[in-house]
């Protein structure tokens, strides 16, 4: 009987181990991610379409985001915002099933519907008004752009009280008032220049390593100029140490975003305590983030010991976010008689691992109050049947995972410029710059602008580091 016990809890203690291994979120897209990263977009596309079911399951919305996604780098753009706007009303509408809720408690998060990530909420909706600004709709594109005001105002409340350095989104602000600008409300268009301009320092400068953009700042030197804020505009322009000149006339332009790489995947990190009891007992303690595996041995606690009633298992598992380095750092654009650098804009990958901490210092609570009542539920099972309570340790230890999903297609970051243009054809050259220039690449582009016009372009450099831990 020893020998099965001991048989057993050999099984087990391998089975926990091997738990950490279990396949997180982006492994089970494995194929899916191989298609999106190499350019194979109508491959990828194909294969949402195959796997519709996970339109009305639990990830509904990352099916939602992927897809559009997807569907704007083919350029169906309104076919992108339609999966967009079901994401949208999705996350308008949801409600907690407070049944999935206990459950998750008495196993792991990943069982409930997935929610999205604050900027996930945010930038789904950036997305959604570059489709519409990509085919000159520039009032559905402002329809998003107060969808996104509305949002950054609701981030505002929930944490006024609670840690959480994402409160407001800078780009986001930004593409307002570009957004403003472009369809003649310049005033609006000041109004959003400003909020970002604020963001940025206030925000993005200590807490992302984002600087505030010249480009940003020459526009709000201009519409506050157009607007007649000359005192704003004085301002500004002592803040900035730069002066407006304001005999300038207004060209057809070109907005051109650089969404760069990939950005980061979630995979989980834990503490675990493995426990036996009696004669040669030890304690083991295993942290895989960390690599480590420490065994302290503890007195003999009585005779008739290394029964499966002696084992007790304790496992706490969190996310993490895993980096996908961009291939390329900068890009620069050039009209053959200037160079226009793009700027950084939006550090995606910065902001998701600072607001998952954020979150995580949160809602440690949540995990350890999910750690208490297995521990209550196990030691009232080892109160009837010791055996029994060390098997619903060993359950309690492998159903204990974190919650791995995320939107796995957000680029890395975003970068924009303006760029002026002549009346007529135009001919741009885009260049993207590896880190020893070997591996740059260029890209041209035609446009055709006429007298007053704002053109949007976006451009998705895919290349990426391969993720070595995978």
């Amino acid at each position: 009987m020893i020998r099965g016990f001991q048989v057993l809890l050999t099984f087990l203690i391998i089975q926990v181990f091997l738990v950490a291994g279990c396949a997180t979120y982006y492994q089970k897209n494995i194929r899916f991610q191989e298609q999106f990263v190499k350019g194979d977009l109508e491959a990828a596309d194909k294969m949402l379409d195959r796997n519709k079911k996970a339109s009305k399951g639990i990830n509904r919305l990352l099916y939602f985001l992927q897809k559009g996604m997807v569907l704007q780098l083919l350029g169906k753009y309104e076919e992108s915002n339609a999966f967009f706007e079901q994401a949208y009303i999705f996350v308008e509408d949801h409600r907690k099933n407070y049944r999935a809720e206990m459950a998750s408690f008495l196993s792991n998060p990943g069982i409930k519907v997935y929610e999205g990530e604050d900027h996930e909420k945010v930038l789904m909706l950036y997305f959604k008004a570059i489709n519409y600004l990509r085919t000159g709709q520039f009032d559905g594109a402002l329809v998003e752009c107060r969808r996104i005001n509305n949002s950054l105002n609701a981030l505002n409340d929930r944490y006024e009280r609670k840690k959480n350095r994402y409160k407001r989104d800078a780009f986001a602000l930004n593409l307002m008032g570009i957004a403003f600008e472009a369809s003649g409300e310049i005033n609006d268009a000041f109004i959003a220049y400003r909020n970002s301009y604020e963001a940025y320092r206030d925000i993005y400068q200590p807490q992302f390593g984002v600087d505030i953009p010249l480009q940003l700042k020459k526009d709000l030197l201009r519409t506050a100029f157009l607007n007649g804020f000359i005192e704003e505009l004085e301002g500004f322009e002592r803040v900035f140490k730069m002066k407006y000149d304001r005999t300038t006339v207004q060209a057809p332009e070109v907005v051109f975003f650089w969404h760069n790489g990939l950005g980061p995947v979630k995979a989980e990190w834990s503490l675990n305590f493995f426990i036996v009891k009696g004669q040669g007992g030890a304690v083991v303690f295993v942290n895989e983030d960390l690599g480590l595996s420490i065994p302290f041995p503890v007195p003999p606690m009585g005779q008739g010991g290394n029964g499966l009633g002696d084992l007790k298992f304790v496992r706490i598992a969190f996310p993490k976010y895993l980096e996908r380095k961009p291939y390329f750092r900068t890009a620069e654009i050039s009209n053959g008689k200037q160079i226009y650098p793009l700027e950084l804009a939006e550090d995606i990958n910065e902001i998701a691992f600072k607001t998952l901490e954020d979150r995580l210092l949160r809602e440690v609570s949540n995990s350890l109050m999910r750690l208490a009542l297995k521990q209550a539920a196990e030691n009232t099972m080892r109160s009837k049947n010791q055996n029994m309570g060390a098997l619903l340790s060993v359950l309690n230890a492998v159903s204990e995972k974190a919650d791995t999903r995320n939107w796995q297609v957000l680029p890395y970051s975003i970068s924009y410029a303006r760029i002026p243009l002549t009346e007529g054809n135009n001919q741009l050259k885009l260049t993207t710059v590896s880190p020893d220039r070997s591996g740059s690449q260029v890209h041209h582009f035609e446009f055709d602008a006429v007298k007053g016009q704002t053109l949007f372009h976006v451009f998705h450099s895919l290349e990426s580091i391969p993720l070595r831990a995978y």
